[in-house]
């Protein structure tokens, strides 16, 4: 019976949703996302029974990106522009997300992540690499310095998540909601993504259609709405007491704008590691790489090719 009464709900809320102008969506075969969201650069790699999807494009040391929640690899199209003269540049969808997709585990701690990173580094045969990350990439990211530091030369974080936060973003809120969450699941717009997308944008101007519909589009991957509810879900175990074993040199970058976590999480961050510094934008919102490429990554290159030292870009 209670099976029952939850469908019951369920098909309620659909049909609410939809009144107040939401969409039931179904989601795009992956052949036809793959059309659209690979090109001639690229690549895909088995890791632990997933399909990994990522590029490798430029020559020179290598420097891997990791994506935050509910973006791709493709939130760091502008720094490839910007640096893979100089840099090999290796980017990948993580677990959850873009053409990647799910995990057939539902694993997604930040301790699985770090062990798909290293499994994924491993097979690219990648020793020492710079990396870096946005959100929940910068937070895979430190967390990866911390357990194999000989691989990581240097660091690029921009807005990592690091401390537990005092509040939640609407979107997770929603995922970790009970019946709430299966909405999600099953209801979505391109409003909605891009009120989203407003959020972590210091100049909300700035969202166009392409990139409203890129974001979309990449969440309708089979599995992908789940996937974000099950992340949502997992439990964080917070390892910033751990901060100052980390020896990594490190740019922390933030936007003043920044309203998924504040700039103080960075304060924060250069006081509790040793080798961390940190480069504010004021105008900037939750990932400043992608609102502004080319002066985040004139950034990241000083400071990666002069030894840990940085300047006004």
């Amino acid at each position: 019976m209670g099976r029952w009464i939850l469908a019951i709900v369920m098909l309620a809320a659909i049909a609410g949703a939809t009144l107040l102008g939401f969409s039931v969506t179904r989601d795009i075969p992956l052949d036809k996302l793959e059309a659209r969201y690979a090109d001639e650069h690229s690549r895909f790699v088995e890791i632990g029974g997933l399909r990994v999807h990522y590029r490798d494009q430029g020559s020179g040391p290598v420097l891997v990106l990791l994506h935050g929640t509910g973006a791709s690899l493709h939130t760091w199209d502008g720094w490839v522009d910007e640096l893979q003269a100089d840099y090999r540049i290796i980017r990948l969808d993580l677990p959850a997300f873009g053409l990647t997709g799910p995990r057939d585990d539902r694993d997604y701690r930040i301790s699985a992540y770090v062990d798909f990173l290293h499994a994924f580094t491993g097979e690219l045969g990648l020793d020492s690499f710079a990396l870096a990350g946005n959100s929940l990439g910068g937070h895979i990211a430190w967390r990866y310095a911390l357990e194999h530091p000989s691989r990581v030369s240097d660091m690029v974080l921009v807005a990592p998540s690091v401390y537990p936060p005092q509040d939640i973003p609407r979107a997770m809120r929603l995922a970790r909601t009970p019946v709430v969450n299966q909405l999600v699941r099953h209801v979505l717009s391109p409003a909605r993504v891009r009120d989203s997308l407003e959020e972590v944008y210091g100049d909300p101007a700035q969202v166009s259609d392409e990139l409203v519909a890129r974001y979309f589009e990449l969440t309708l991957r089979p599995g992908n709405r789940q996937a974000f509810i099950d992340r949502a879900r997992t439990e964080m175990h917070w390892r910033h007491a751990e901060l100052g074993d980390i020896h990594t040199p490190t740019l922390v970058i933030w936007g003043g704008r920044d309203t998924w976590i504040p700039v103080q999480n960075g304060e924060q961050m250069v006081r509790d590691m040793p080798r961390a510094r940190l480069y504010t934008f004021p105008e900037l919102g939750h990932v400043p790489m992608e609102e502004d490429p080319a002066r985040t990554a004139t950034l990241a290159a000083r400071f990666l090719g002069g030894n840990g030292a940085t300047t006004d870009p």
